[in-house]
């Protein structure tokens, strides 16, 4: 896959958003899911083990959707989402993480998530 630009990425952002926002809840019901068959897990109205097995096997569809536009799927919870680009010259990650109303962030390839910066206006 190649490179991104910032237009480009920012509308595979918007076309991945149903994908993201059904990972996010269904990650949710996997963890209640895996809770509840603990010994000491409370009891969950969401089913048992063939729904939590179903709900895993459709987290990873959904990973996969997101991974073949391209995109770096760097974290679960939250999620982190990379889209491998460059800026002035230098490789770039531009960065969504969780709870980003936009994509208005990047990094440079060299220093991961602890360099990250606002996207230039």
């Amino acid at each position: 896959m190649g490179l991104f630009t910032v237009p480009e990425a920012r509308a595979e952002l918007e076309q991945l958003r149903p994908c993201i926002d059904e990972l996010i809840a269904l990650r949710a019901d996997a963890a209640e899911l895996a809770a509840s068959l603990t010994p000491e897990g409370a009891a969950t109205t969401l089913g048992g083990l063939p729904e939590l097995k179903a709900a895993q096997a459709r987290l990873d569809e959904l990973m996969s959707t997101i991974q073949q536009t391209g995109a770096e799927l760097k974290g679960f919870a939250p999620l982190l989402i990379d889209f491998p680009a460059e800026l002035h010259g230098v490789p770039v990650l531009l960065c969504w993480l969780e709870g980003d109303e936009e994509l208005g962030w990047y990094h440079r390839a060299d220093l991961g998530f602890a360099g990250r910066r606002p996207l230039p206006r």
